[in-house]
């Protein structure tokens, strides 16, 4: 331990930079997986925050988000006269384009009854909608436009005015906009329209049992909520995920290369030592030791500046950029933590062979 700390330590300059170096692809890590968690937090708020654990959507549909869903008229009176069945609240979703600021935004819109649910689950400011021109939009959405109480912006033709703010509804790839479901039947010229229905199971029914007697409604599919917002996730996870994870991979690999470069070239400047170590009996396992401990010591002031660095990065780029959440689960730090102790692992194989191919002659020779 000793040996190996003041090999590290005779070079401030090399070892601080490669500190730095493991700490900035731990950084990187810990962000784009916490950058992942967050994205899956908020593909499925809505679904987790909604009424009921049963999502009833047009026959074939198995997304919320990503799908175009019209269940045929009727559905809600029938699905309400099913036996298990306490209540069931309709939802007409859709994209739409908005036209702020003379910029063009895509948003989720949610037309809904405030009496039944699906709306708004937490108010920043102001009230839910109680007309048919009023509109609740993301907190995030309105500062990003600078948008307030009292404002009003034109949606396919219409006029409405912002009466709530609403927390938690944003996302990087949209934000909702909440409007009475009468209010969305009228926007889209299609009176008693219905996307889905949000249905909760009365006590003592489960689930499954209730999915079963919903799924014989003509022109229907009952899923399991959290199925649809795991279908959700899955759908974005194709778009998203893979750029994000090889980014991740790069991030490893640099902090691999960094700490692998330190450590070989610390080793072709002691070899001398090595060599002598040999020569007195020094056992190959005692001269790996020293260096797997020199690798242990520059990941684990890395991980640990990374970690700080990341804590610190993601509350910055949240409060710069509300769209883009980045939550740190226990499993995310763990990940990061555990792909620095990877990299400590890879970085000294390099270093190893020198030793393992170092004859002892060698220490004596000029």
């Amino acid at each position: 331990m000793g040996l190996a700390r003041r090999n590290l330590t005779r070079d401030r300059t090399r070892l601080g930079l490669s500190v730095a170096g493991v700490a900035l692809a731990t950084m990187l890590v810990l962000l784009l997986s916490g950058f992942l968690d967050g994205m899956n937090t908020q593909i499925t708020s809505y679904l987790d925050h909604s009424p009921g654990s049963i999502v009833v959507a047009q026959s074939g549909i198995k997304n919320l988000l990503v799908a175009t869903s019209v269940l045929p008229p009727g559905t809600r009176e029938r699905a309400m006269r099913t036996a298990g069945v306490a209540g069931a609240a309709p939802v007409l979703s859709s994209f739409v384009i908005l036209d702020l600021r003379g910029e063009k935004r895509s948003a989720y819109l949610v037309g809904f009854e405030p009496a039944l649910g699906g709306g708004p689950w937490r108010l920043a400011d102001g009230r839910d909608v109680a007309g048919d021109d009023e509109t609740v939009v993301d907190r995030a959405l309105a500062r990003r436009y600078d948008l307030r109480l009292g404002d009003a912006f034109d949606l396919m033709g219409r006029r409405f005015t912002i009466v709530g703010l609403s927390e938690g509804t944003t996302s990087w790839m949209t934000s909702f906009i909440f409007v009475r479901k009468s209010a969305a039947e009228s926007l889209f010229s299609a009176p008693g329209m219905t996307s889905f229905l949000l249905v909760a199971p009365a006590d003592g029914t489960t689930g499954a049992d209730l999915r079963a007697r919903l799924d014989v409604l003509p022109g229907v599919s009952a899923i399991a909520k959290d199925e649809v917002a795991q279908n959700d996730v899955v759908v974005f996870s194709k778009v998203i995920g893979p750029p994000v994870r090889l980014m991740t991979g790069i991030a490893f690999l640099v902090g691999t290369l960094v700490v692998g470069l330190v450590l070989y070239s610390a080793t072709v400047e002691r070899r001398r030592e090595y060599g002598v170590l040999k020569a007195i009996g020094a056992a190959p396992r005692t001269l790996y030791g020293i260096t797997l401990t020199q690798a242990l010591i520059v990941t684990v002031a890395g991980a640990a500046v990374g970690l700080a660095l990341a804590l610190a990065e993601a509350r910055l780029v949240m409060e710069l950029r509300p769209q883009f959440l980045v939550t740190f689960e226990p499993r995310t730090i763990a990940t990061g933590l555990a792909a620095s102790g990877l990299m400590a692992l890879f970085a000294v194989l390099l270093p190893a062979q020198l030793i393992a191919g170092l004859a002892p002659a060698d220490a004596f020779r000029r």
